[in-house]
């Protein structure tokens, strides 16, 4: 199933829903209502109420589309519907580095990033002609994340607000898992019983307000966390429909043209490794996102591409959908 918290009719005070996305993508069936008919479900009434209510609730959904799907006043078209985050206020979120090429690339577009800040340019031409550095062995050891602000979640179609102390706005290319079903030392065999689903992120980064925090050895912290600068969706596909989740085609276009394509493959660790992890004498959350780190080549950190006012980002990702944003100054 594809599941997606929205508002009907785009009433900005109006109750969010929780719907199946049916019809190749184009419509959402209102599961409280549909249970309405037949005496109500609390475990429709939020997607942490869905998650927290396990299988049955999920096998309750198929069976309440099964039974109404063909009533077209339980569905709302997705076009002129609020399409809110799919999870609009996870329990936790963490953002891992996965992906090799990214963990790579990163240190000198942020040392370029810094010369061109000093208008260093005979330093800026060093960095581009050096080689790319190995991948540091920290990364092989053991599954690298931090924890960001889950308060600050927005979904597709939103405009991210550019945060005034930065200069410079970038995107990243991820997605991520939503978890299910509370555990602590969970085994990385076991781990896959403990995901709900899997859903795009584009994580906005506050590249010039990063690089200092980064210098300090601690975060990233408002490079990351600014209001409405992580953003989920379109929804969450849940792992039947998603086959591997390891060989998944990835893109990147701003204003409609391409910046980058890949794939989800060669993550140092798996999100069930992860999972592990990050179990280890911790407990585990239904309701929390994992996100995977950034595709290689995936923000213009890498390819020293960044945003500008008014630009429109499209994150796909195979077999979830197309997660869709602006970005705007707030000084202009």
């Amino acid at each position: 199933m594809k599941l997606a918290t929205f508002r009907a009719g785009g009433q900005q005070d109006g109750q969010a829903r929780v719907g199946i996305v049916h019809a190749n993508d184009g419509r959402l069936f209102d599961l409280a209502s549909a249970a309405a008919r037949d005496g109500g479900n609390p475990a429709f009434d939020s997607m942490l109420a869905l998650i927290d209510a396990g299988e049955a609730a999920l096998d309750a959904a198929r069976s309440a589309f099964e039974k109404h799907g063909s009533d077209a006043s339980l569905s709302v078209n997705v076009a002129g519907t609020d399409i809110l985050a799919p999870l609009p206020e996870p329990r936790q979120m963490r953002d891992g580095m996965s992906f090799p090429l990214h963990i790579r690339q990163s240190p000198r577009g942020q040392l370029k990033l810094a010369a061109r800040a000093k208008g260093d340019m005979e330093e800026l031409a060093r960095l581009e002609a050096e080689p790319l550095g190995e991948l540091p062995e920290v990364y092989r050891r053991q599954p690298i994340y931090y924890i960001t602000n889950r308060f600050s979640v927005r979904g597709t179609n939103t405009t991210v607000k550019w945060p005034r102390y930065s200069k410079v706005m970038d995107y990243e290319l991820e997605f991520g898992i939503v978890t299910k079903t509370r555990g602590a030392n969970i085994s990385a065999a076991k781990a896959k019983d403990h995901i709900f689903g899997y859903t795009i992120f584009n994580d906005f980064s506050a590249r010039d307000a990063q690089r200092l925090e980064m210098e300090g050895r601690l975060g990233p912290a408002k490079g990351k966390s600014f209001d409405g600068g992580n953003v989920l969706g379109p929804w969450i596909v849940t792992p039947d429909e998603i086959g591997d989740p390891y060989r998944l085609k990835m893109e990147c276009r701003v204003n409609g043209k391409v910046r980058s394509s890949s794939t989800s493959e060669g993550m140092l660790f798996s999100f069930e490794e992860i999972i592990a992890h990050v179990t280890q004498d911790e407990t585990l959350m239904p309701g929390e996102f994992i996100g995977s780190g950034t595709v290689g080549n995936g923000c213009g950190l890498e390819l020293g591409w960044y945003l500008e006012h008014n630009d429109e980002i499209e994150l796909e990702v195979e077999k979830i959908g197309v997660l869709k944003n602006k970005v705007v100054r707030q000084d202009v």
